[in-house]
């Protein structure tokens, strides 16, 4: 159950830090306060899962995660660099979660 609180973690993640792209800096109400909603939520699931993830191997996953989701939203939805070597990069972080699950899966 606590690697689906880390899984759900980075996906409300994505939510969160593709949020404050909309916020004006924290200037517009309802987009702010979904984005701090999503971030608490974040750091809740985060901290169940860390009841049994080590905390090195669960914020990897988490931040890699949040950050593959995120660059995939902005190629795809906003107009950012889609490089094949930004791609390629893109799945090495993905390679490293895996990988960082794969090991702590053998570990526990």
């Amino acid at each position: 159950m606590n690697w689906l609180y880390l899984a759900l973690a980075g996906l409300t993640e994505i939510v969160w830090a593709t949020g404050l792209k909309y916020t004006g800096s924290f200037t517009k109400l309802w987009p702010s306060v979904l984005v701090l909603v999503f971030m608490a939520l974040s750091f809740w699931l985060l901290s169940l899962a860390l009841k049994s993830i080590p905390i090195g191997t669960a914020y990897a996953i988490w931040a890699g995660i949040g950050a593959t989701g995120v660059a995939l939203i902005g190629m795809i939805f906003l107009g950012d660099n889609a490089s094949p070597l930004r791609i390629f990069f893109l799945i090495m972080v993905i390679i490293g979660i895996v990988g960082l699950k794969l090991v702590a899966i053998k570990t526990t």
